[in-house]
């Protein structure tokens, strides 16, 4: 019952920062999975959809890389945008745009294996009977999307779960810095360390309630339709 308090305090009391970190997490997770699915749901299609030379090379890369540890993705990302880094001079590092980029380097093979995966499974089914019916091959992978739409939806909101809940890229790439790239994970590691626990359950409880929100809408877009 006291966490259920607490959780209320945060959202409807009279602390606005923390408010702000939940909303700075939302934006973070809505831009990253944008991002990823834009380059990921193509690169997943053709992936699972067409044979073309060192394709199962591709597709062991990236299975490696869908399950890349954060560190190491927020890692890269610090050093790509560090002040000795190709892109120091974009002094993106320690902002929202930098953790954004930390996310859509650990997301975007995510979304680019599990997109392979459901849209190859059934573009198979569909391809045998459009040669039959005399189907184009673009017709086919047209039909394949149509009938794979709902599985997709579960696509991205698998993606959106696993960047709200990050912590280690966003905590290397971000800062952690107050009011600029403070989220919800990296509050409750810090809350936590200071002893805090009325503020880590509260926004762990926020975090969990959002964490099975979307894995209730995958779970339903994950079914097939009805007949």
């Amino acid at each position: 019952m006291q966490a259920v308090n607490d959780v209320a305090g945060l959202l409807f009391g009279p602390d606005d920062e923390l408010r702000k970190i939940i909303w700075l997490t939302l934006r973070m997770s809505f831009f990253s999975v944008l991002i990823s699915s834009a380059v990921g749901i193509p690169f997943g299609v053709i992936l699972g959809c067409l044979k073309f030379p060192g394709r199962g090379l591709v597709i062991r890369v990236t299975t490696t890389l869908m399950g890349m540890p954060p560190v190491v993705g927020g890692l890269i990302v610090f050093l790509i945008l560090s002040n000795s880094g190709p892109l120091g001079h974009l002094r993106l590092l320690y902002s929202l745009e930098a953790m954004v980029t930390a996310q859509v380097v650990l997301i975007t093979p995510i979304i680019t294996g599990l997109t392979a995966n459901t849209v190859g499974v059934r573009y198979k089914q569909v391809a045998e009977t459009a040669r039959g019916i005399g189907l184009s091959p673009s017709k086919s992978l047209s039909y394949t999307l149509f009938e794979c739409r709902r599985q997709m939806i579960a696509v991205l909101l698998t993606g959106f779960g696993r960047a709200i809940a990050e912590v280690g890229a966003v905590q290397i790439a971000g800062g952690n810095i107050q009011h600029k790239t403070r989220v919800m994970t990296t509050t409750i590691m810090m809350a936590t360390n200071m002893g805090r626990f009325n503020t880590a359950v509260a926004l762990g409880g926020v975090l969990l309630l959002i964490a099975f929100l979307i894995n209730g809408f995958a779970h339903f877009f994950s079914k097939e339709e009805d007949a």
